[in-house]
């Protein structure tokens, strides 16, 4: 890895996350970086690329998720440090992998590149996912109750990750399938999500 890019990137870009909710801040984006790197290394892609797009993937929440990854893509596009390290087609490419990223994505990823951090970012661990969700819920609705945020937390979880949900996965090799199976479990037995999301909503509002 280039540590001038890497530099760079601590330097001007990773520390835009401390601006976000808890649940997309600077924790998110490093193991969204380190997860990229780990699955870039079963293929022939250029690390440096997989680096920029995963620490550039969120930048476009600055103003707002609902284009988020589009604004994202724009960012990293016209940043024009960029162009020390990466050629325009480079950076084309780049903006395609960072734009394809979104879970709810109707259409898969137009390259590798846009298939490894789509797949990096879908993080499934259960209580992380339950912790990102309550996060981003007391962040964004303050004036739900405990048990709106529980309403909000499930309706959240079956439309994305319950059979059916939209979210998809892009690379076999990971090892999200037989975790998301995992939460599936989870999200079909209600008392022991129900358990798991008061602990956490508990500690997170300071209730």
């Amino acid at each position: 890895m280039d540590h001038t890019l890497t530099t760079y990137v601590e330097r001007e870009i990773i520390p835009r996350y401390e601006h976000f909710d808890a649940a997309h801040g600077v924790d998110h984006v490093r193991s969204v970086i380190a997860r990229s790197l780990e699955l870039a290394a079963r293929f022939e892609v250029d690390e440096r690329m997989v680096y920029a797009i995963a620490a550039y993937h969120d930048t476009g929440l600055a103003f707002g998720r609902e284009r988020h990854h589009l604004d994202a893509g724009r960012i990293l596009f016209e940043d024009g440090n960029l162009r020390r390290w990466f050629t325009d087609e480079q950076l084309a490419t780049m903006r395609e992998a960072v734009e394809d990223h979104r879970a709810s994505a109707e259409h898969a990823p137009r390259t590798i590149y846009g298939r490894i951090v789509a797949e990096a970012d879908r993080l499934i661990d259960p209580q992380t996912i339950v912790r990102r969700t309550v996060q981003y819920g007391l962040a964004h609705y303050p004036a739900l109750g405990r048990e709106e945020h529980y309403a909000r937390c499930l309706d959240h979880l079956r439309a994305k990750y319950a059979e059916g949900g939209y979210l998809k996965l892009w690379i076999p090799e990971s090892d999200n399938a037989r975790r998301l199976e995992e939460l599936r479990v989870l999200i079909r037995d209600e008392v022991r999500l129900r358990e798991l999301f008061l602990g956490i909503y508990d500690a997170e509002s300071g209730r």
